[in-house]
């Protein structure tokens, strides 16, 4: 059972009191050097919106070291420039055509609900957006589990989380300013998954998930 919300701001605001008082003092000087000199991040990391898993805190990162782009299940949406909205594409672009950024990271996770409606149906009041969201970019994703033999539904959904990281990395091939920096040798692209029960990261290399120790 979910705790009743608490109300208004306070519980936030003594974390930012805390902030404030414990990790500005610290941090101040880095925080000054970024508003003079600018962003310069070592990497984007296109991530799940899911509140359990923190680019920053996962890679250990210090303010301005990672530009993250977050939205449900981690995906990265084909190379389409039309008249409509596109977030995640958008910071994509000016992560790698303004910044320039050296590589781009697709963080998938376990326990995703994202993957968890794309494969068991999603639930009431996520219709306008979250399904077509899922079902519009990550059919692929839900085919090759399915096609998998006799996978129960835990396998199915550890696979298939694994399946959007490919999918997205296949993705970001669309953009054309993303291959051709790839081909020139000055932008990498890796994908990986965290663990949130072990706290850790498996990195894909030639198509596998190994964890990283």
């Amino acid at each position: 059972m979910k705790p009743p919300p608490s109300q208004g701001l306070e519980d936030l605001l003594e974390g930012y009191h805390r902030f404030r008082a414990e990790i500005w003092p610290e941090r101040r000087k880095l925080f000054e050097t970024l508003a003079r000199d600018g962003q310069a991040p070592r990497a984007l990391v296109i991530a799940c919106s899911d509140s359990r898993v923190d680019p920053g805190m996962v890679f250990n990162a210090a303010p301005g070291e990672l530009f993250i782009v977050r939205n449900v299940a981690n995906l990265v949406p084909p190379y389409k420039p039309d008249g409509d909205y596109h977030g995640t594409s958008a910071a994509i672009e000016f992560a790698v055509s303004v910044l320039e950024v050296p590589r781009i990271i697709v963080l998938g996770h376990a326990m995703c609900g994202g993957v968890k409606a794309l494969l068991s149906g999603f639930p009431a009041g996520t219709k306008d957006f979250v399904e077509p969201w899922m079902t519009g970019i990550a059919a692929e994703a839900r085919r090759r589990t399915l096609a998998c033999a006799a996978v129960d539904a835990e396998e199915a959904q550890a696979q298939c989380e694994l399946e959007t990281v490919k999918l997205s990395l296949r993705n970001l091939l669309t953009f054309p300013f993303i291959s051709e920096r790839i081909a020139s040798g000055s932008l990498s692209v890796y994908g990986g998954s965290f663990d949130i029960r072990t706290g850790i990261w498996s990195r894909l290399v030639d198509g596998k998930f190994l964890p990283m120790a």
